[in-house]
């Protein structure tokens, strides 16, 4: 991942040991921060690398073991790589490779993270323009700084990995991730990254489409979240645990979609799914779409879901939730991203056939718009956002609230709210807000004692 900090344009020149081609430099998509916007030194976006130092010199892509435009099928061969910026596996120029149960092993170092999140420097298993990789059994190990374990660059590439297992332990190792339009596909894959800024899965700048079913991932290295998205990530049946750091991290205008997967990361210090905008170019600005259905997500502590300097939008249906800090979703600025007063968090989070025991909180310069569907239950504050519920759907409050706007045509029933258990405490809405129209500026009665009443 690059830093946001700095305008970055690299030119990559490829070649091949042995029978290399020299082909077009590849440049990276021009980053023009804006001036204004605050950026502590030294503060890196989850599942980023550190600066390497050169980013404007170029880069020679390379592999000990090398397909350049050919088709080649392999099995129980050995692939390694010990040299810095050299790939055990390369496949370039629309070639085809086909590896069974092989042993892929680098130790190098990268001289550019940019290169390596962009165009696959160090990558223990490289494939760029147009090529295709089908890895199926076998491992594929790297300790290097900026060795990511498979990575396809560029529209048209792929890599399909099945029944492998990938262990990352170099500062900005990756276990798998696609760049540039690129796709992955893993089926049963075991991934294991214990560095720093390595996420088993990720996308980096151009955006990458990957695509998961069965198998486990772990991480355990400083913002190194389970799953980074910068582009688009669909999961089944995955097994994800993060120490230390959050589960699933969202940039931009981009999603992760789950099914019935086991999800748990976060900290005091991070939340366990975060939706945000970096500025830093990697990710087109807009909203982040974080989609969950069925299966577990657990949080240590921390916000369950936090959003900030971006739009977001949140659905779950049929998720077990276990919220460890009791907040359920935090949209707030933060002193990390974007313009002070301009980068609060926008979120619209629906719930469908759920139980929520926790709470929400935004700041004055964020929103969040509530969605209780489907006979979803939430126990709970508001502190303050819009609230939606269905006849079949009710809210049982903790503590006094806060509402901006309140849609519920089933529960308003003359002077009680039907489907709002007060349990003796106050909810305070704003009559002067059209989300409130409904309730005429009067006070209404909770189920179970309580009020609903409008603010002076």
């Amino acid at each position: 991942m690059s830093q946001y900090c700095k305008i970055v344009m690299i030119l990559v020149c490829i070649s091949l040991i042995g029978m290399n081609s020299l082909a077009d430099p590849i440049p990276a998509p021009e980053m023009i921060p804006d001036p204004e916007i605050q950026f502590p030194h030294g503060d890196i976006p989850p599942g980023s690398a550190p600066l390497s130092g050169n980013s404007d010199l170029s880069y020679t892509l390379s592999g000990k073991y090398t397909i350049d435009g050919d088709i080649a099928n392999e099995s129980n061969e050995t692939y390694l790589s010990d040299m810095d910026d050299v790939s055990a596996v390369y496949v370039t120029n629309g070639g085809t490779l086909t590896l069974k149960n092989p042993v892929i092993s680098t130790s190098g170092n990268t001289s550019s993270n940019d290169a390596s999140s962009f165009f696959g420097l160090n990558g223990a298993v490289l494939a760029n323009n147009g090529s295709t990789v089908v890895i199926e059994g076998g491992t594929i190990s790297t300790t290097g700084s900026g060795a990511n374990g498979a990575i396809p660059t560029g529209e048209g590439t792929s890599i399909s990995l099945k029944d492998v297992t990938i262990t990352a332990s170099g500062n900005g190792g990756h276990g798998v991730m696609a760049t540039l339009g690129a796709v992955l596909n893993l089926e049963n894959v075991s991934i294991t990254t214990t560095g720093p800024h390595g996420a088993p899965i990720a996308t980096d700048r151009g955006s990458g489409t990957v695509t998961v079913k069965g198998g486990s991932v772990y991480s355990s290295g400083d913002g190194s979240p389970g799953i980074y998205s910068t582009g688009k990530i669909t999961v089944n049946d995955l097994n994800i645990l993060s120490e230390g750091t959050e589960a699933a991290v969202i940039e931009g205008s981009n999603s992760i979609f789950l099914t019935n997967s086991t999800v748990t990361g976060g900290d005091k210090n991070t939340p366990g799914v975060m939706i945000y905008q970096s500025f830093s170019g990697d990710a087109e600005v807009g909203k982040g779409i974080f989609t969950m259905e069925g299966g577990t997500l657990n949080n240590r502590d921390g916000s369950l879901f936090f959003v900030t300097n971006t739009d977001a939008l949140i659905t779950l249906n049929g998720v077990k939730i276990n919220a460890g800090s009791g907040v359920l979703v935090n949209a707030s600025a933060t002193s990390r991203w974007g313009k002070t007063g301009e980068n609060g968090g926008k979120v619209t989070f629906t719930a469908y056939n759920e139980i929520l025991n926790g709470s929400f909180y935004t700041d004055e310069i964020s929103s969040i718009a509530i969605k209780l569907l489907n006979n979803t239950e939430l126990t709970g504050e508001i502190h303050t956002a819009d609230l939606e519920l269905d006849a079949t759907s009710t809210w049982s409050l903790t503590g006094d609230s806060t509402i901006t706007g309140l849609t519920d045509p089933d529960g308003i029933s003359g002077n009680i709210i039907t489907n709002i258990i007060g349990n003796g405490y106050t909810v305070t809405y704003n009559p002067d807000n059209e989300e409130c129209s409904a309730l005429e500026g009067k006070t209404y009665s909770l189920v179970n004692g309580g009020i609903l009443l409008p603010k002076n």
